[in-house]
């Protein structure tokens, strides 16, 4: 299903959607200033990542195009977490105490028809691997930068394979997957459970995206974004954006810590 976030109802749409066939698309989310200005600050992010990491051990992980803790190079990409569309999905779904598992970019570069690296994301996956009799415990943001298309490898998706505690045949998903189209701007949003791989690039040229991924706050991130970002630079955001981060289900690691006042703790009670 495809909606605009300009429709009064479009959340409603969006949620129904996630939970009958395990993905919708919400349109008009990112104008495009926001685009362009993510795009550029995309590629100077890759570069930094590139002299800091090095090529050969970025390749070694057998990735292709993404980039992690892209908020460390450029905190423009902790604007993503305060976009209102993004927040809507998130307290509606994994509610206002989810903190954020991951924000990953993805510079998917073109490849001559069947050249294509095999490499992780372009098989079928889940990226939340556990099945909870239909608890929801986490949920994606897939934001398109670019226009995502067959062409240019715009995710693959099997609708209605969310939450299923066993993975679906392969040959059941390569006949049933549908790539995911949708105008630069747009808000893919799925269930993690749902079975989906990058697709094939072949447009000539790379296609731009940032992942978005939520879950409730007893799951550990996949990064440790207060110790990435130092508690310093995290206290600078607004209260939303610290509690996205994880800033109030941090782990004590002294009795100081545990006995601090109820005001000055690392967690807040009730999380979750």
């Amino acid at each position: 299903m495809r909606v605009s976030c300009k429709q009064s109802d479009w959340l409603v749409l969006a949620l129904e959607s996630t939970r009958c066939l395990g993905y919708c698309v919400v349109e008009d989310v990112l104008d495009r200033n926001a685009q362009e200005e993510t795009r550029a600050r995309m590629y100077r992010v890759r570069e930094n990542i590139e002299t800091d990491v090095g090529i050969e051990r970025l390749q070694r992980a057998g990735e292709l195009g993404v980039l992690r803790l892209m908020m460390a190079y450029d905190p423009y990409f902790l604007k993503f977490l305060e976009i209102p569309a993004l927040l809507a999905v998130v307290d509606n779904t994994v509610t206002d105490t989810a903190i954020l598992h991951l924000q990953n970019g993805f510079v998917l570069p073109s490849f001559e028809p069947d050249s294509a690296p095999d490499v992780f994301q372009n098989n079928y996956h889940t990226d939340f691997r556990r099945v909870l009799n239909g608890y929801l415990c986490s949920i994606n943001a897939l934001f398109a930068i670019d226009e995502f298309s067959a062409a240019n490898g715009g995710t693959l998706v099997v609708p209605g394979s969310h939450q299923r505690t066993e993975q679906p045949a392969i040959g059941f998903m390569e006949a049933s997957a549908v790539p995911v189209e949708c105008p630069a701007g747009s808000m893919i949003v799925f269930d993690s459970t749902l079975w989906h791989a990058a697709g094939r690039n072949v447009s000539g040229k790379d296609r731009i995206g940032i992942n978005h991924q939520f879950t409730r706050s007893y799951f550990k991130q996949q990064i440790d974004y207060v110790r990435a970002l130092g508690p310093k630079s995290v206290e600078a955001h607004p209260p939303r954006t610290q509690q996205l981060l994880g800033y109030f289900t941090r782990v004590v690691t002294s009795l100081d810590e545990y006995y601090r006042p109820a005001e000055e703790r690392l967690y807040r009670a009730g999380q979750g």
